[in-house]
């Protein structure tokens, strides 16, 4: 029974782990390197940061300074994100006051409900974890296969979606996008990226 907490545990303060480097990474979205090959410079954006890169090496982040500039789904994914290892962290301790191998925690009665309380926070942070990840992948999927969306579409996953950028015109007195030929059929909602 010992063996199977322990590595509950490992499992757990890994999930943990992965969980805090995911939150910090700058790699939620990624331009394709092979986008272009005249500029060879390629744009990581995180929850935190935006980085640039080129193919010399050199990266220039910049941080997201206030909230009040930042999309609603990401301040979203920020805290869900946020609460996820939160919940992790405390799932961690409580799984190490619940195993029956440390002397911490009272009687076998109160380490089984503090191990099943453990349980139920690491599952919680999972759920919180998920619900980040997921929201963020669908607003990407959602920008790209949108053909009235041009902001940053250019590079993140085809080489033809500068076709969509030709295509369309932003006018820059008023903000409001106007049409000035028909959209590239190739954004349709069968495409495969």
């Amino acid at each position: 029974m010992s063996r199977a907490q322990i590595s509950a545990l490992v499992f757990g303060v890994g999930g943990f782990g992965a969980l805090v480097a995911a939150t910090t990474s700058n790699e939620w979205k990624v331009t394709t390197r092979a986008s272009s090959v005249i500029t060879a410079t390629w744009v990581y954006q995180g929850l935190w940061m935006n980085c640039a890169g080129n193919a010399l090496g050199s990266f220039h982040c910049r941080p997201h300074f206030t909230i009040f500039r930042v999309e609603g789904y990401i301040q979203a994914c920020r805290g869900l994100m946020i609460a996820a290892v939160s919940l992790g962290f405390f799932g961690s301790i409580f799984a190490l006051f619940g195993m029956k191998c440390t002397k911490v925690g009272g009687s076998e009665k109160a380490k089984a409900k503090i191990a099943c309380l453990a349980g139920i926070v690491f599952i919680l942070s999972g759920l919180c974890s998920m619900t980040g990840c997921s929201l963020y992948a669908n607003k990407i999927t959602t920008e790209f296969f949108d053909p009235l969306y041009v902001e940053q579409k250019m590079g993140y996953a085809y080489n033809g979606a500068t076709s969509v950028m030709s295509s369309r015109t932003k006018f820059q007195g008023g903000g409001a996008d106007f049409k000035t030929t028909n959209p590239s059929k190739q954004f349709d909602k069968n495409a495969y990226v």
